[in-house]
């Protein structure tokens, strides 16, 4: 069985490893736990809540999302990133290279001349709504969300079943 550990760094003090990505429910926190992380990081079951602030067209794609719609795509400074496949993605495998005028110069590893788009925009598009014209980055299991809840409601609901446990 794997363990996951606490590092000692080099005045031996224990350093807590915090377990992250794929973790979605009562299963996998204990899972975690179990091999010996101090905790876990949740990202994706956060997205759909009520207090995060993204567009309510953004929280939709989660909800609409199906397994085989999230990919993997390198980003335009090369980084690989997990999204969902939407017109923009398709627009862009259909063109190989949006037009674009980047507003932003966020990053100074991305060369505009050679990038296929601006992530900064399509990030912005997407977080205000405009989901066809931009990118809806997830974690692996985006497509398990089913609905909208409260953070309160979340954080109980997983409370409640890792006491069942």
């Amino acid at each position: 069985m794997e363990t996951v550990k606490a590092y000692d760094d080099k005045y031996g003090k224990k350093i807590p490893v915090i377990a992250a990505g794929g973790i979605f429910n009562r299963k996998d926190i204990a899972r975690m736990l179990s091999l010996g992380a101090a905790g876990v990081q949740m990202g994706t079951r956060f997205v759909c809540t009520v207090e995060c602030d993204v567009s309510q067209e953004f929280k939709q794609s989660y909800l609409d999302a199906k397994e085989e719609n999230i990919v993997i795509i390198k980003s335009p400074v090369g980084m690989p990133g997990r999204a969902i496949k939407n017109k923009f993605l398709k627009d862009l495998e259909i063109k190989g290279k949006l037009k674009i005028k980047c507003p932003y110069r966020c990053l100074s590893v991305c060369k505009v001349s050679e990038a296929k788009y601006c992530i900064a925009l399509a990030l912005v598009n997407s977080y205000f709504g405009d989901v066809d014209h931009g990118l809806i980055f997830c974690g692996q299991n985006a497509y398990r969300c089913d609905k909208i809840v409260t953070v309160k409601e979340l954080i109980s609901g997983l409370l409640a079943e890792l006491e069942a446990a």
